[in-house]
């Protein structure tokens, strides 16, 4: 079979915003089922908060967006969801942003690279298996042992780079 490229992450092209967040909310539904656990209100709520757009959020502002859905404007509110979000594999943790933004594959084992545009903010995850194979393998040379990974690029999209170069 040959090396087929992964298809670009549809933060960075047209598509149907509204069926993709339906389509990722069906599936992180469906995982959480799984494991026998569920989105409570605010839980659901953060995480449509966070399919609005393939962008990353800080918790104080989904603090403000829970806050404007009526639920109480305390931190510990958006942080007890967002956790639960990150743990269950629904979201991720933006470290370079202090954000985070919906996991885009929930319920798939995958470590995503965040590819970030400077200029609009899109967010989009990429699959990493290659890059990561390499950094094990550099790692296994030294004798380190590899816990966890977080590769996060800031460049431009496909359309800021368009624009920037009319």
């Amino acid at each position: 079979m040959p090396n087929v490229p992964p298809p670009e992450p549809a933060a960075f092209r047209d598509h149907d915003h509204a069926a993709c967040a339906a389509a990722v909310l069906a599936r992180a539904e469906a995982v959480l089922a799984a494991a026998g656990a569920r989105l409570t209100p605010v839980r659901r709520r953060t995480l449509e908060i966070l399919l609005e757009a393939h962008t990353a959020l800080g918790a104080y502002e989904v603090l403000d967006r829970l806050a404007e859905a009526g639920f109480a404007r305390q931190p510990p509110v958006a942080y007890r969801a967002l956790d639960f979000l990150v743990a269950q594999g629904l979201a991720h943790r933006v470290r370079r942003l202090n954000a985070f933004c919906a996991c885009m594959h929930p319920g798939e084992a995958h470590q995503p690279a965040f590819l970030i545009c400077r200029t609009c903010k899109a967010l989009g995850e990429a699959p990493v298996a290659a890059a990561r194979a390499a950094l094990d393998g550099a790692a296994a040379a030294t004798g380190f042992a590899i816990e966890r990974v977080s590769i996060e690029a800031a460049g431009l999209c496909p359309a800021c780079r368009g624009a920037a170069e009319a």
